[in-house]
């Protein structure tokens, strides 16, 4: 498999667009070297945005985490999440009144809560009187007793049809450099098998994501156009192929979720093809 170096690549490319986990931070902090990227894309003029799935916190917390590990250049209006849709979904299509129900922390509910939805965990519904829940969101795979709380998820969706949405598509991340655990998408994925139901999701490798990050780039460059802006990441069936989709040129990096010895072999099998390979986004 043949890799080409990311400044070679990002060069020719007005703006960029970052995945996060896996491609400017891993489960030890931020990806040694990766300031020195930045560096040079506000050397070249080269706008960026992170574009993530990570519903769990909000922008300006997501923000504060590169902040505190000295990535200035990450500010809150760089950061778009999947957590934002599924905030506009909440404020735009249903009415106030009643509770959302949810899986997540507890600063996850962040997105709802802004979009002035009253919120309740999943551990404090009462199967017996559900008529003051009028939907559901997954929002993280964490803040949760996972023998008693997934249970409990499945059956409040048995019980009572309503609207369900996840904020994060992700099926599951990489925990160190071998291994990975299960994401709030994949846990979905589970309970809408279970249930035979269809959620309503948010996140890549949907469009919506991408519309909401061109339009943030069209804010600095008016005249951009998709074929002039850049997609990193490192996993092929979220960030790969809907940046493909959206008529972006793409960089799978192999610094994530997909292992290098992996590389060739998913591709394969998958027929998503990213149009450039690179070790990672580190600029030496």
């Amino acid at each position: 498999m043949r890799t080409i170096s990311f400044r070679s690549v990002v060069k020719n490319y007005r703006a960029v667009f970052f995945d996060a986990f896996g491609v400017l931070k891993n489960h030890q902090g931020l990806i040694d070297g990766v300031e020195n990227t930045f560096k040079y894309l506000d050397e070249k003029g080269i706008p960026y945005y992170v574009l993530t799935n990570d519903s769990s916190r909000s922008p300006e917390e997501l923000s504060k985490w590169y902040l505190n590990r000295g990535l200035t250049c990450i500010t809150t209006d760089k950061i778009l999440s999947s957590g934002m849709l599924a905030m506009e979904f909440f404020k735009t299509k249903l009415a106030n009144g009643k509770a959302v129900a949810f899986l997540g922390t507890k600063e996850s509910a962040h997105y709802l809560e802004t979009a002035g939805q009253k919120t309740v965990p999943i551990s404090e519904v009462d199967l017996n009187n559900l008529e003051h829940i009028k939907s559901f969101a997954f929002l993280d795979d964490e803040g949760f007793d996972w023998n008693k709380d997934i249970d409990k998820t499945i059956n409040l969706l048995r019980h009572k049809n309503m609207t369900v949405i996840v904020a994060n598509t992700d099926k599951n991340y990489p925990v160190n450099k071998n291994d990975i655990s299960v994401a709030i998408g994949g846990l979905a994925d589970l309970v809408e098998q279970i249930l035979g139901k269809k959620f309503i999701r948010f996140g890549k490798p949907d469009a919506q994501m991408f519309l909401l990050a061109y339009e943030r780039a069209l804010k600095d460059i008016p005249d951009i156009k998709r074929n002039e802006i850049l997609m990193v990441g490192d996993t092929l069936t979220t960030d790969i192929i809907g940046g493909n989709k959206f008529g972006l040129d793409t960089v799978l990096v192999l610094s994530g979720n997909t292992l290098p010895e992996m590389a060739n072999i998913k591709i394969g099998s998958s027929g998503i093809i990213p149009t450039y390979i690179c070790e990672s986004v580190v600029i030496k």
